[in-house]
């Protein structure tokens, strides 16, 4: 597939980018090489092959969600200036 130049500005103005006049033969030529590659990977047949949901076929592992430790919530708070029933008090923001 070739592209040109005409094709190359509208592609900038809806991108909404400036391309230097000296540079939209450059980036036509690119263009039309990344989608005659894509041309030729859409005729490889790809019938039998099943699509995948990511390139690594890979399982997570995850640990077992388990408590390991425990909190001390008076240590926690010793050194706040003001709790109240184990929460903490802060200054009203909004009247």
């Amino acid at each position: 597939m070739s592209i040109g130049a005409t094709e190359i500005e509208g592609i900038a103005r809806l991108a909404r980018i400036r391309i230097d006049a000296a540079d939209v033969a450059r980036y036509a030529g690119q263009l039309s090489q990344i989608l005659t590659y894509i041309e030729a990977m859409n005729e490889v047949d790809t019938s039998g092959i099943e699509p995948l949901a990511h390139a690594i076929d890979a399982v997570a592992a995850c640990r077992p969600d388990l408590v390991t430790e425990t909190v001390d919530r008076a240590t926690l708070q010793a050194g706040a200036p003001r709790v109240e029933e184990g929460y903490y008090l802060v200054p009203r923001v909004i009247e």
